[in-house]
């Protein structure tokens, strides 16, 4: 399998997950990059309908599952500014096969003491310690009948090659590469999507939709406008008037005549956790979470099925940067234009109010995390105003 093929597998899962995470339309953020190396090293172990569910959910055969993960993991690990590790614990009674131990990274193996206190303790400092102290805990609970638990930390840190200027609590930025925006048209609409270059090669799309389109539709736009899905039309080429939510291209007074590109944007910090079951199907785990049989022959004779599943994300956006951590757990249990002359073209962008964001490696366009925020709106943040203020 290629790593094409798998940065299309994760973010397809990430379009996936937006589509139901967000049917509510509350803030949130996730990480299908971190979900998805487990749920191939899972689906590596699995037999029977298992199997089937967590080929589907991956889409990528068993047989190839765990050394993709490894690549994926692997590569991840070596792009400046994000840090990946996988974690597992189990039981000294449980009988592993070594043929799948030997799948995971190195060292990357603990036994449990039996004593559940320490035992979690130990498991929660490694989360600690690999998302520096973004993600204090593992997201699933923790008992004596946990037989195995499978944890993965994914922390993205990037800063922007040119920073914003913060007044007011308003993020402002001027430059003259207008294709640095852009409208895409997609089946929800028209979605206004602004490129926020970092270092290390990592960027944040910021996303912003028509009024009443949901978030799910408009990380969905985002992430099929990186595959090049839906046609799009770059900030130099954006006709005058208001061609896309939030956008503006207008002709403004200049003495160089040079066009150019103001960004108005709300900085936000959001924190959300997930119960993986309660999307069982889409990430491959209904029929393994069944306790009356196993479902793993490949990591265990002893029958196992799983218990929890759950992920703890962060993330901030700021003048200076973008920073995120990601844990992701599964524990098992026993189974039974031209310009006029002195004139210059302005295209203005304002994210505010409700917008989504995905966190993009820009070569190989692999979505690490996305989400979606209610921010205040430009002139809420201005007057000073938050929610509690309003009617």
């Amino acid at each position: 399998m290629g790593d094409a093929t798998t940065v299309r597998a994760v973010n397809a899962l990430t379009a996936g997950w937006a589509g139901q995470a967000l049917q509510r339309g509350r803030e949130t953020v996730f990480s299908a990059a971190g979900v998805w190396p487990l749920l191939a090293l899972l689906a590596a172990g699995s037999g029977g309908a298992a199997r089937d569910d967590l080929e589907r959910a991956t889409g990528i055969g068993a047989g190839e599952a765990a050394e993709a993960a490894g690549r994926l993991l692997a590569r991840m690990d070596r792009l400046p500014g994000v840090a990946g590790a996988v974690g597992l614990w189990s039981k000294a009674t449980l009988p592993l096969e070594p043929d799948w131990v030997g799948m995971l990274p190195p060292a990357s193996h603990g036994v449990l003491s039996g004593d559940v206190a320490a035992d979690r303790a130990a498991m929660d400092a490694w989360a600690d310690k690999r998302t520096g102290g973004l993600v204090p805990e593992l997201p699933i609970p923790f008992d004596d009948k946990t037989e195995l638990v499978l944890a993965g930390a994914l922390t993205v840190r990037t800063d922007w090659l040119a920073p914003f200027t913060e007044h007011g609590g308003v993020l402002h930025r001027t430059t003259s590469l207008l294709d640095r925006a852009g409208v895409v048209r997609a089946p929800c609409g028209r979605v206004t999507v602004l490129k926020v270059l970092g270092t290390g090669g990592i960027d944040v799309h910021l996303l912003r939709g028509e009024a009443g389109v949901g978030g799910g539709e408009v990380l969905a736009a985002g992430i099929g406008a990186l595959r090049h899905a839906y046609p799009a039309v770059p900030g130099d080429l954006l006709p005058y008037g208001e061609p896309g939510p939030g956008a503006t291209v207008s002709r403004v007074p200049s003495s160089d005549r040079k066009p150019y590109l103001t960004v108005t944007a709300v900085p936000f910090e959001v924190t959300a956790h997930h119960d993986l079951l309660d999307h069982a199907g889409l990430f491959g785990l209904a029929s393994a979470t069944d306790s009356s049989r196993g479902h793993f022959p490949g990591i265990s004779r002893a029958p196992l099925a799983i218990g929890a599943a759950g992920q703890t994300v962060t993330a901030s956006f700021s003048a200076l940067g973008y920073r995120s951590a990601a844990v992701t757990a599964l524990s098992a249990m026993a189974g039974s234009g031209r310009i006029p002359p002195g004139r210059a073209k302005r295209v203005s962008v304002e994210f505010d109010g409700p917008i989504g964001f995905l966190t993009v490696h820009r070569t190989s366009r692999l979505v690490l995390n996305a989400g979606w925020v209610c921010t205040p709106t430009v002139d809420e943040v201005w007057c000073g105003l938050d929610e509690d203020d309003q009617d």
